[in-house]
């Protein structure tokens, strides 16, 4: 299989559908991933908007097999693979890697707190050294509001003078512009590509060296963020990027996974979509009617959905 290439642009943490009984979905999910490839938006399956860790290892391959079953192209594809357990992160990452998948999004062991950079250190080499490829492309996962465990530069340096191939570049969803610039100022030309974790950051990461972003709302809002991660040079590059932040707004007035799914579930009108694990719950009707109507004000579409989705109803 030959190495991964690098991946750039925009991608999307996609949403995990489920059936009645709470199983994973993977028609419905194929569907999605198909469609948000035709707005060309890459797959950052199992991110924390796929309710990853909500997942079993098992359930994640299995759902990784089934978008290759159904030709979904690896090369698209940057999977979450980071888990409390080595082994697990280990299992998950050696399957991506040989799947052909560009690259894999890690988050550092979470469960633990306060733990020190050489511990960070020492779980992320031991990673790189037991999966033993040389096509792994590891994308730090750092998103101190969820797992408090992050990623500092002095990690990223001491990572990048052992291991300058494996360690590809990272995901920053600290929400805070200031540290996504320290990481760009500090790695990004020396290839190490930064993604911002909201498309609210595109522009200004663009323009300071960014490799895209890797953001929840390129579920629902993907052709127009790739239009201002393909257009960021040109002059009405700031409305853009303010269209794009009033549609998250409108989104993200509630709890963002099950308001992402609603917004799915609406435009596909397959209200399936809509099914969250505990302990999510779903939006009631009346956040779910604030939700449509807002985006309906925006006059928010999502071309080709329904008739992407209508096979997997």
């Amino acid at each position: 299989m030959k190495q991964s290439q690098r991946i750039r642009g925009v991608l999307s943490p996609v949403v995990t559908p489920f059936d009645k009984d709470l199983s994973p979905d993977p028609e419905r999910f194929i569907a999605h991933c198909r469609w948000l490839t035709t707005q060309n938006c890459g797959l950052a399956v199992f991110g924390t908007n796929s309710e990853a860790n909500s997942l079993s290892v098992n359930e994640r391959i299995a759902l990784l097999d089934s978008l290759l079953a159904a030709d979904v192209d690896p090369s698209r594809m940057m999977p979450g693979t980071g888990c409390c357990a080595l082994t697990d992160t280990v299992r998950l990452t050696e399957h991506a890697v040989k799947a052909g998948c560009a690259g894999v999004l890690m988050l550092p062991p979470f469960y633990y707190k306060d733990v020190s950079e050489d511990g960070l250190y020492r779980a992320y080499s031991e990673v790189i050294e037991r999966v033993g490829d040389a096509r792994l492309r590891i994308y730090l996962y750092h998103i101190p509001p969820v797992a408090v465990v992050g990623i500092t530069t002095g990690l990223v340096e001491r990572l990048l003078k052992k291991y300058p191939t494996a360690v590809a570049g990272m995901k920053d969803s600290s929400g805070d512009w200031s540290n996504t610039k320290k990481f760009l100022d500090a790695f990004a030309k020396q290839g190490f590509d930064v993604f911002a974790g909201s498309e609210s950051f595109l522009l200004a990461n663009m323009r300071n060296g960014g490799g895209g972003c890797i953001s929840a709302t390129a579920n629902v809002n993907p052709a127009p963020i790739d239009k201002l991660y393909r257009e960021w040079k040109k002059s009405d590059a700031e409305p853009q990027q303010e269209a794009l932040n009033a549609v998250r707004k409108t989104v993200g007035q509630y709890v963002m996974i099950p308001a992402l799914k609603q917004v799915i579930a609406h435009y596909a009108n397959d209200p399936a979509w809509a099914t969250v694990r505990p302990p999510l719950v779903e939006l009631t009707a009346a956040q779910a009617k604030n939700v449509i109507d807002g985006l309906t004000k925006l006059n928010f579409e999502m071309p080709g959905l329904a008739q992407a989705h209508a096979k997997a109803a």
